[in-house]
């Protein structure tokens, strides 16, 4: 059996086992997450919670000073940004901002990888944030917040942390890079859906990871799928050329999108651009 197959069948054999080990989340986002539960939690003990972890604290002053929540007073210390963030969208958005510090390896085949992986993430990630950020400033009560986009953007193919941390145990697939894609994007889904319940999440997150590849879900009505699906088909990660048409028109009927071809303007580039620097 060639070292592909062997790697397919044992990610295969561990998810129906319930065996294949699950990345956990950075101890840094559970204490936010925890703290965010609490109701008695306020901004100062928000912020200095978040305050422990500098890459955090860097984080959440990035998104707190982008297109995404900014105003046109610079914050500078990690209160003022837990403030203007709110304590409501604080658990999503420190979530997101930690989600990086899994993509990481000792070894340095694998850490390319994973490198590469996050920044198509990003890439993703930064077309549906920015989509969402203009179509509510359009739709003002529309059901939708830029901190579940955030993190569901982010966590989109988390999937494929586990399969290159399997895949680290079988060197020799690293040079056959399209097995690894394939693996990714046969597996992926089903993986990342089981590390979002790993991680306790609500089941709308373990939804959109699941289902955002599975185009024979639809949505009738604007959805976090649509946003994401959106970024999808901007990086070509969606191959068919008639599937990409198809769901271009279906985004300008829901208001998503002004016309099929917007994602292609120079101003939307332009704010998805500003949008990325949260994660450089």
């Amino acid at each position: 059996m060639s070292a592909e197959n062997a790697l397919y069948t044992i990610l295969v054999e561990k998810i129906k086992q319930d065996a294949l080990v699950l990345p956990t989340l950075p101890a840094i986002a559970l204490k936010v997450r925890q703290a965010a539960d609490d109701p008695d939690i306020d901004l100062g003990k928000m912020s200095d919670i978040i305050a422990q972890d500098p890459a955090l604290s860097l984080g959440m002053l990035k998104v707190a000073n982008s297109v995404v929540f900014g105003r046109a007073v610079k914050v500078e210390s990690v209160t003022q940004a837990v403030t203007r963030i709110g304590l409501r969208q604080i658990k999503s958005i420190a979530t997101a901002m930690a989600v990086e510090q899994m993509f990481i390896s000792n070894n340095e085949v694998v850490s390319e990888y994973m490198h590469l992986t996050w920044r198509k993430t990003v890439d993703v990630a930064s077309i549906a944030i920015a989509l969402m950020t203009l179509y509510l400033q359009k739709n003002k009560h529309a059901a939708f917040t830029l901190d579940t986009i955030t993190l569901a953007a982010l966590i989109h193919n988390i999937g494929a942390l586990p399969i290159l941390t399997e895949a680290e145990s079988h060197p020799e697939v690293f040079a056959k890079p399209i097995f690894l894609q394939q693996a990714i994007i046969n597996l992926a889904s089903k993986i990342g859906g089981e590390v979002t319940k790993a991680w306790d999440f609500p089941e709308e997150f373990t939804e959109l990871v699941t289902s955002w590849s599975d185009l024979t879900l639809l949505p009738k009505e604007a959805h976090y799928l649509d946003f994401i699906r959106a970024g999808a088909i901007y990086h070509e990660i969606f191959k068919s050329a008639s599937t990409r048409d198809i769901l271009l028109k279906s985004y300008v009927t829901k208001g998503i999108l002004p016309d099929v071809d917007f994602m292609q303007t120079a101003e939307f580039n332009e704010l998805v651009a500003q949008v990325k620097t949260m994660f450089e």
